[in-house]
């Protein structure tokens, strides 16, 4: 027996909207104004999600039980299992020490401070985003600034800006993923149209992180530099984005801009370098390792580009369909039913699981640190401790993705995203700019673009359809426009100061880069309206990957 949505269980507009907005607004003043951890604060909205779900939007019990489980087992499979992998992977290059080759490798091409931003907080902090995210490239690219030189607070506040433009593929993609699970968007289109957004923000991004760091006529004195930079990383963040998958696209193009980088800064060399006062009697820090060492120090991210590249081949993929489990969701597929005005006419909502244990890239990841473990002088039992270690590590984070995405779930099969849909339809023809700042203010709260996606995706496609807008363009929106909130987050916050031992400055950190995440969440949010009143045409639909 189906179940309807109801989108005013209460009789009123106002009310109703209002309660279906309380998980989201409650996770918010958890995490913002009572500074809750971030996993209790998940963890409360989800139990909050479930209990207005049954007793004010009638939800049927079993429902609310398959939606529970149809996020959960989602989460497990595609998102925490990937973040985990690639944590795992960067705690080997730690443990084995290679990691402080990887360091020296890039602090060793420039004495310039200003260049060495671009190397170490953009390209290969856009790396480690990719692999894992979670806070990784504000701590490692924070420490490591600090450890060949840079003033801590100014590490911090650069590397929190600096970690923006790669935030919407972090994970390897799973910001994308998390997307496609809550709208049923092709994962294409998404991918690509983040991937026609945010590239512009990226050639800017070099710019602007350096401008923050000294004056203007130093600025422009690396003009070459800073162009190169945004080139190098924004062509291909186009490209994999729009051609080839939403994994990789931030471990290749970090690993690209820092390869061309290097090159480049060989061939060109500022007229003066630039660096503190401080450091005249400094000695140059960085040790010369041979190139057969650095490329053994950074074996690990290689075999994990190369796996997760074989894994998305459309032959291997088939291969993997052949023995992964799909099967509805009990008591929820086909039951909850959309409903007009949300819809053109009523539709009910699938649910399947989706036990892809084997193409899911978290698996190619896992396997590439498990042969890199050996490879960097583990034996294989100390690999798997590594492992083991890293997940207990993470275990407060992968409860908060799992309550994060239960979450998200209750609030799509309940209505509630439907009803907050509803009530933003009204702002009309500015929404373009308004669901960019949605994004933006959802991992500002949150601290991750997966979960402002998994919070808001769903709201974004509904709103856009009922404004005639592209549901692709929206939801693409959300994660772009979010990316420019990951900078102000309390997680980003507190841990850049953790890494550059500034514990206690977190309000003055928080006040120095605020002014720079809303200047770029707003180009981000003209960039959107350019695309939906403009260039619609650019905007892709049945897009996909070669």
């Amino acid at each position: 027996m189906t179940w309807d949505q109801n989108y005013n269980p209460l009789g009123n507009v106002v009310l109703s909207t209002a309660v279906a907005a309380f998980p989201v607004c409650f996770l918010f003043y958890l995490l913002a104004v009572r500074k809750i951890i971030a996993y209790k604060a998940a963890v409360y909205a989800f139990l909050s999600a479930i209990a207005l779900s049954l007793v004010v939007f009638r939800m049927p019990a079993a429902l609310v039980a398959g939606a529970v489980a149809h996020g959960l087992v989602y989460a497990v499979v595609r998102i925490a299992w990937t973040v985990l992998a690639a944590v795992f992977v960067y705690e080997l290059t730690v443990e084995t020490g290679h990691f402080r080759v990887i360091k020296e490798s890039i602090g060793g091409i420039t004495d310039d401070r200003r260049l060495q931003v671009l190397l170490i907080a953009f390209a290969f902090g856009a790396l480690l985003e990719g692999a894992g995210g979670g806070g990784a490239p504000v701590a490692i690219c924070g420490a490591m600034m600090v450890g060949i030189g840079f003033h801590p607070f100014e590490a911090a506040v650069l590397c929190l800006i600096a970690n923006t433009a790669p935030v919407a593929w972090g994970g390897v993609g799973n910001p994308i993923r998390t997307l496609v699970a809550v709208t049923g968007l092709p994962e294409a289109d998404l991918s690509a149209m983040v991937g026609r957004i945010l590239p512009w923000t990226a050639i800017i991004l070099p710019f602007w992180l350096v401008r923050s760091q000294v004056k203007t006529r130093e600025t422009l004195a690396v003009w070459p530099g800073l162009l190169a930079c945004g080139l190098a990383f924004a062509s291909i963040q186009f490209f994999w984005s729009n051609y080839m998958d939403a994994a990789l696209v931030d471990i290749v193009g970090g690993m690209w801009t820092m390869l061309v980088l290097s090159v480049f800064f060989r061939l060109w060399r500022p007229r003066h370098i630039w660096r503190y006062p401080s450091d005249v009697n400094l000695a140059r820090q960085s040790k010369k390792h041979s190139w057969r060492e650095v490329l053994h120090s950074w074996s690990p991210f290689l075999l994990l580009s190369l796996f997760v590249i074989i894994w998305g081949m459309p032959k291997v993929k088939n291969v993997f369909d052949l023995v992964t489990l799909r099967y509805p969701v009990p008591w929820l597929h086909l039951q909850a039913v959309r409903t007009p005005p949300v819809v053109a006419a009523s539709q009910a909502e699938p649910a399947l699981f989706d036990f892809a244990w084997f193409s899911c890239v978290g698996t190619a990841t896992f396997l590439a640190g498990v042969i890199a473990g050996p490879i960097l002088g583990l034996s294989l039992r100390d690999t798997l401790r590594v492992f083991v270690r890293t997940l207990y590590r993470m275990r407060f984070s992968l409860t908060a993705i799992l309550a994060m995405l239960g979450l998200g779930f209750i609030t799509r099969y309940s209505g509630m995203d439907a009803v907050m849909g509803l009530a933003m339809a009204n702002t009309g023809w500015l929404f373009p700019l308004f669901g960019t700042l949605i994004g933006w203010l959802g991992v500002a709260l949150t601290g991750t673009d997966a979960g402002s996606n998994a919070l808001f995706g769903s709201l974004q496609v509904i709103t856009a359809n009922k404004l005639g807008l592209s549901p692709v363009l929206m939801a693409a929106a959300n994660s772009a426009g979010g990316v420019m909130g990951k900078m102000i987050d309390a997680q980003s916050i507190i841990i850049a100061c953790a890494a550059t031992q500034q514990e206690g400055k977190e309000g003055d950190l928080f006040r120095a880069v605020l002014k720079h995440s809303i200047a770029l969440a707003l180009i981000v949010g003209l960039i959107v309206m350019l695309y939906a009143y403009v260039f619609p045409g650019v905007v892709p639909s049945g897009h996909h990957f070669w």
